[in-house]
């Protein structure tokens, strides 16, 4: 049996997780909170299709029901879920992205030796096609801060939280990756300073 939407708008996160750990039925409030927000997120990440992106999601929500006992109080709910979610996108892609993995992938010299193409003209609008096309131009670790920051609209201690990295890093990562996108895309507004 599935938790009706209205009994879980009443229950805050905390409540989800006691709930839950009581009466499994309870854990599809999760689901139902962070579903969609999650399988944009890792759309963003790994560039998969819809229902590739559904099995990632699946996957980790089964690791979060395994870890729920183990959740941590003084971390905020939704930043251990991105961990999570995030640990089992990358894992993912990196299976399908190693070179020589997926037969369908064709090696892009100019892609990996970080070229980048002209900037579009600063009047002209980025689409979202383009802005993932730049975004895939860049080394993992900085493309993850910049759709968690700019994105997923977290802040520096959220992201340090999902990546486990500290806020400073979380820092110089961002500021790295804004310059490495400067030079590939001049008037890309979605970066600017917040």
């Amino acid at each position: 049996m599935v938790v009706s939407k209205e009994k879980c708008k009443g229950l805050d996160d905390r409540e989800i997780i006691r709930k839950s750990l009581e009466e499994l039925d309870y854990f599809s409030c999760l689901y139902q909170r962070y579903e969609a927000q999650l399988l944009r997120y890792i759309r963003r990440i790994t560039r998969v299709p819809e229902a590739e992106a559904e099995d990632i999601l699946q996957d980790a929500f089964i690791s979060i029901w395994k870890n729920l006992h183990g959740f941590d109080p003084g971390l905020k709910l939704s930043s251990w879920i991105y961990r999570i979610v995030h640990n089992q996108a990358v894992s993912h892609w990196r299976k399908q992205t190693a070179y020589g993995k997926k037969p369908d992938l064709e090696w892009d010299e100019q892609r990996y030796a970080g070229i980048p193409d002209p900037p579009p003209p600063a009047e002209t609008a980025v689409d979202e096609e383009t802005l993932f096309s730049l975004l895939d131009r860049l080394p993992l670790n900085y493309k993850e801060v910049l759709v968690l920051k700019f994105l997923e609209h977290m802040s520096y201690a959220e992201i340090s939280d999902v990546l486990k990295i500290p806020e400073g890093t979380v820092a110089a990562r961002i500021n790295r990756a804004k310059k490495a996108l400067s030079g590939m895309a001049a008037g890309l507004s979605v970066f600017a300073e917040s």
